[in-house]
């Protein structure tokens, strides 16, 4: 049983996926204006580490898909990094978007009093370093806030690190299908949620998450439809990509 059930869920019924979905170029300080348009306060992204160990914003393990360089994340100093165009892929309206540190979001989160769902996502080989230090920087950047960042990950080396670093962060495991010893890693890392792909979740299994005291929250939910059956559920958040379609400002009941 997680320490923290009884905890209130402070964050919406709808949360931005990587900042603003698919409307902006994703983990980039303009993905998370556009969920701001939308209306949105609570949005997820991505954060791994630079080659001299900066947070930053990014989904792949690579910078080829998302913006004009090219090769592994893991080799490009923060320096270099913030030389790339991270938005010109999405079109001409944002060429030279930067890639953002996990500085310049929880800056930009705080003032728009936007909550902040941080997926850990190492590169290859750094799991551990990587849970160590987003965590420890996460604590730093979110220090006496209302409300902290969430760390999520599908690895669990890496919250295993996360937990350690900076126990007193909320934290969530993050699968795709719910493994069969869900309890297990949910009470080992102290988490206060499950996030799942919710294609793959079930009415049975989402009453027995929520029965066990935790919160649940579904990814990549983009029809109002699916969004209400989750709702019906028991599921807390959905993270949708399609934040011009789910409106956070109404309840998902009563849309």
């Amino acid at each position: 049983m997680s320490q923290h059930p009884k905890q209130p869920w402070p964050y919406p019924e709808v949360v931005a996926h990587r900042g603003g979905g698919t409307l902006a170029p994703e983990n980039t300080i303009a993905g998370f204006r556009e969920g701001i348009r939308y209306g949105y306060r609570a949005a997820e992204c991505d954060v791994k580490l630079s080659a001299d160990n900066v947070c930053f914003l990014l989904h792949d393990d690579t910078v080829d898909r998302t913006s004009n360089g090219k090769g592994e994340a893991k080799a490009k100093t923060m320096a270099e990094l913030s030389m790339l165009d991270a938005g010109g892929w999405k079109g001409a309206a944002h060429a030279g978007e930067a890639l953002p540190t996990l500085a310049n979001v929880a800056a930009y989160c705080q003032a728009q009093a936007m909550l902040l769902n941080i997926e850990i996502k190492p590169c290859p080989g750094r799991f551990e370093e990587t849970g160590r230090l987003v965590a420890q920087e996460a604590a730093r950047l979110w220090a006496g806030a209302s409300v902290p960042p969430l760390l999520s990950s599908f690895e669990i080396d890496a919250l295993r690190a996360a937990q350690a670093a900076a126990p007193a962060l909320p934290r969530a495991f993050l699968c795709e299908a719910i493994p069969a010893n869900w309890r297990d890693i949910l009470a080992e890392l102290d988490c206060v949620a499950l996030h799942c792909d919710h294609v793959t979740l079930t009415e049975a299994l989402a009453r027995d998450i929520k029965q066990a005291g935790y919160q649940l929250l579904c990814y990549t939910v983009n029809t109002l439809e699916r969004a209400q059956t989750l709702r019906g559920w028991g599921v807390d958040s959905v993270c949708t990509d399609r934040v011009d379609l789910l409106a956070p400002q109404r309840p998902l009941a009563a849309q």
